[in-house]
């Protein structure tokens, strides 16, 4: 439209321009004022300016990047708060794994507790084979929240939290979860120099190590990240 726009502003002027001359050097009539054709030869002027001078005026904002659609869920919103909940109270269990504080360790492995039992699973049943598979590491993340709790020790609570995240990893990756991009962290020396890696789920790439409360050892092995833009939503 624009486009078309700065034609007119070209074509119109020169009309009348030429419209005036034909009448007095052809027709031999009284032509267009001079005043009229002056206007006409300024905006004659001004159109080819804007025209030839700043092209860029004169691209149509259809043929603009036209912006990306915004991530939608593939998942109901029932679901996708639920799932959110549990990774909040996650988050906050990771935090006071980061500060070695058992009481606040099994006040937040309490809570999430309660949102894993409150998780929308059943959604997933709409696929049998992805709802059989998710069933495992749900019931095992259960587990080892309940293993935290009655830990004796830190180490002991550092154990269960190791299998409680990757637990969740594998649940939150068969669920295809793609409110946001997660990251799968990893510490080598979590438990020593000869033992398995620590492993801890976050919503950033840096963060607090929950196995020795520094970010000494730290690194990202894998992310979880379903995030597609969609223009439809599945209820």
């Amino acid at each position: 439209m624009q486009k078309v726009i700065d034609i007119l502003g070209i074509v119109l002027p020169a009309l009348i321009i030429i419209l005036g001359i034909i009448r007095v050097f052809v027709q031999k009539t009284k032509g267009v004022n001079g005043l009229t054709m002056l206007f006409a030869i300024l905006l004659l002027l001004v159109g080819l300016t804007r025209y030839f001078v700043y092209p860029g005026n004169n691209r149509s904002k259809d043929n603009e990047p036209k912006p990306l659609p915004l991530a939608v869920s593939k998942h109901s919103n029932a679901f996708n708060q639920s799932l959110q909940q549990v990774l909040e109270k996650y988050y906050e269990l990771t935090a006071a794994f980061t500060k070695a504080d058992t009481a606040a360790i099994d006040q937040s492995a309490a809570t999430l507790k309660i949102a894993l039992d409150s998780f929308k699973i059943d959604e997933l049943n709409v696929d049998t084979l992805i709802y059989q598979t998710a069933l495992q590491p749900y019931q095992n993340a259960k587990a080892a929240i309940t293993s935290i709790i009655a830990g004796a020790s830190i180490a002991e609570k550092r154990t269960s939290f190791n299998i409680l995240s990757n637990e969740l990893f594998t649940l939150l990756s068969t669920a295809r979860y793609d409110l946001a991009k997660l990251y799968w962290q990893e510490c080598g020396t979590a438990f020593g120099d000869d033992a398995p890696p620590g492993n801890w789920i976050s919503p950033v790439e840096k963060s607090a190590n929950p196995y020795t409360g520094k970010d000494d050892c730290a690194e990202i092995k894998t992310s979880i990240n379903f995030v597609a833009a969609d223009t439809t939503k599945k209820l």
